[in-house]
């Protein structure tokens, strides 16, 4: 790994904010003479050759796109992105090739990309005078054409210069690994975050809570953690965090839980109300903009940070509750107009730009402050660069299953994790593809918050319901140990295929297929794909079914089941 400075970086960037950054610098075989650099209208320009067989992946968790050779991306905070155009709920300035290589811009502005074109140089040659070939449709008209000698352009707007870590590795695992250690490794997880996680209807009491518990113990349906939504605040758009006439007695509601075995987490997000008791104190310590009535603390001012996590720390933390959901961190600028402006100011310094890529991280922070870093995997909308280091699972408002999946293995390129929740669904077969993904993946959350019964109720699948929870419990020992990989190396807990087999060219476009934890292929089925799917095993190792510990041939084959298709790896040649 070495760091590249081009002209004059800022100083509020990432690496400032991150408490485990760890640059230790070896040498690499890219030269830096590959590198242009210069400062333009619009911001700062950095230009490097990329090669004509190069595929590249990353850029944070984009659930519209998996390899983005050729693609521009605006690398912008947005709480729903429906188009591949690079706007995510967490944009992560980081990108890795099948060529050796990725690189890291240590900025919190929104780059643009243009993952490559061909530059006029000066050299193009007549084409010979043939007839051209008559495109029948738009999709093949303006399909993406990977020019040959084409550079890669990253512009950091705003910007004067900016550092660029460059790592190399023999396969993607090793590159992302690698990134993930500059933060300090991968986080640090309890047994139990793996569990079950089901978060309860929005506007359930003290009551309504206990006797969903019950449900589980009763039913002997596996649930480790509890979530509690909105209706547990007196205010919740924006917070007050403060317990409402729901929760009578929430001391004795989280005693008996934990009794029971259960462990409690609460939703919130940090636009904090004027009945909040620490609405006052922030006030000084908040950005010149509100958000549905309430302040907006700057988490990269220690004193709101401090102010935030004491209260935290008072009414919660030390009360049992060890674990949140920590909403809307995200933005709406480009889809519903909530949120805080990028022109904001806020006392650290940052602006509502650079605030925005880094709130999410920010804000985890002073939650792991009011943990007094006790163990967790909680949940976040809205995470960037450099943050494997945090024990937090990314989820979202949108819902198509396919892009869910293809989540669970693009988001490994990035250091984040990410969840395929399952919430309602229109018939069985949809719960229960939807649930076995969610089984095999890094956080267990079916997020029930406006479902007044569980999602099966209406279904008549309880039964099956009850087998994939016990499925997952069973994997939770082969997951803890992948996140103490995670923790000690960086080696990301799920990965796309294309990062563990880098020179198999068959993988390079595959996203809907991952390992999990050290040699499970995971290919699951979409609720709308019917029971049959095409699968890849790579040719280069040796497979057997993990249900049935058959051999299976490597290759591209058609699997035909109700089930979900997960293949061990039991050799590489």
């Amino acid at each position: 790994m070495k760091r590249f400075t081009f002209g004059t970086p800022e100083k509020l960037v990432p690496s400032v904010f991150c408490k485990g950054f760890t640059y230790n610098e070896t040498n690499i075989a890219y030269p830096a003479a590959r590198f242009t650099a210069k400062q333009t209208a619009r911001g700062f320009l950095i230009e490097f050759p990329i090669e004509d067989d190069a595929q590249i992946y990353g850029f944070g968790l984009q659930l519209k796109q998996f390899n983005h050779r050729g693609r521009k991306l605006k690398l912008a905070v947005n709480a729903d992105p429906v188009a591949n155009t690079g706007d995510s709920h967490a944009p992560v300035p980081f990108f890795v090739t099948n060529k050796g290589y990725g690189m890291y811009f240590d900025t919190a502005r929104y780059i643009e990309v243009y993952c490559g074109k061909k530059k006029n140089n000066g050299a193009v040659k007549a084409v010979s005078n043939t007839e051209s070939e008559v495109m029948e449709t738009t999709d093949e008209l303006y399909a993406v054409r990977n020019d040959s000698s084409a550079v890669m352009s990253v512009l950091i707007p705003a910007a004067e210069g900016v550092d660029v870590y460059v790592i190399e590795g023999d396969t993607i695992t090793d590159i992302v690994s690698q990134y993930n250690m500059l933060s300090g490794g991968g986080c640090e997880v309890p047994e139990w975050g793996l569990g079950v996680l089901y978060r309860c209807y929005g506007k359930y009491t003290q009551d309504e809570v206990m006797n969903m518990a019950k449900y589980f113990r009763d039913n002997k349906i596996p649930c480790d953690i509890l979530g509690l939504e909105p209706g547990w605040q007196t205010n919740t758009y924006s917070c007050s965090y403060i317990w409402s006439e729901r929760y009578p007695d929430p001391q004795k509601m989280i005693d008996e839980l934990t009794a029971d075995g259960f462990h409690l987490n609460l939703w919130e997000h940090a636009f904090c109300h004027p009945t909040s008791p620490i609405h006052e104190a922030l006030k000084p310590h908040s950005g010149d903009y509100m958000v549905w009535g309430g302040v907006v603390p700057d988490f990269a001012d220690p004193e709101a940070k401090r102010i935030f996590a004491d209260y935290h720390r008072e009414l919660l933390t030390s009360k049992g509750i060890d674990g949140f959901k920590l909403d809307e961190c995200d933005s709406s600028d480009l889809t519903g107009s909530w949120s805080f402006p990028l022109t904001s100011e806020f006392p650290s310094g940052l602006d509502g730009e650079q605030y925005h890529s880094l709130f999410g991280t920010l804000y985890c922070q002073a939650i792991m402050d009011a943990l007094d870093n006790k163990p967790t995997l909680s949940e976040v909308r809205n995470i960037g660069a450099l943050a494997a280091n945090y024990p937090f699972v990314l989820y979202s408002d949108l819902y198509d299953h396919s892009d869910f999946i293809r989540g669970v293995a693009q988001s490994s390129f990035s250091g984040v994790l990410w969840t395929p929740e399952v919430r309602h669904a229109k018939d069985k077969n949809e719960l229960i593809r939807r649930l076995q993904s969610t089984v095999f993946s890094v956080q267990c959350l079916i997020n029930a918050w406006y479902c007044e019964r569980v999602p099966w109720a209406e279904l008549d699948c309880e039964d099956d319901v009850r087998e994939l929870l016990e499925l997952r419990e069973k994997l939770v020992p082969m997951l803890k140990s992948a996140f103490d990989e995670y923790h000690s190396t960086g080696k990301p807990p799920v990965r796309a295929l294309v990062m563990d087999f880098t020179d198999d060219a068959e993988t390079y476009n595959i996203d809907d297929e991952y390992m999990f934890c050290g040699d499970l292929l995971v290919a699951p089925i979409a609720a709308n794909k019917g029971d049959e799917r095409e699968v890849y095993l790579p040719t280069s190792a040796k497979w057997c079914d993990y249900f049935t510990g058959e051999p299976v041939e490597s290759g591209r084959f058609t699997v035909k089941t109700a089930g979900i298709p997960v293949y061990k790896m039991i050799g590489r040649s």
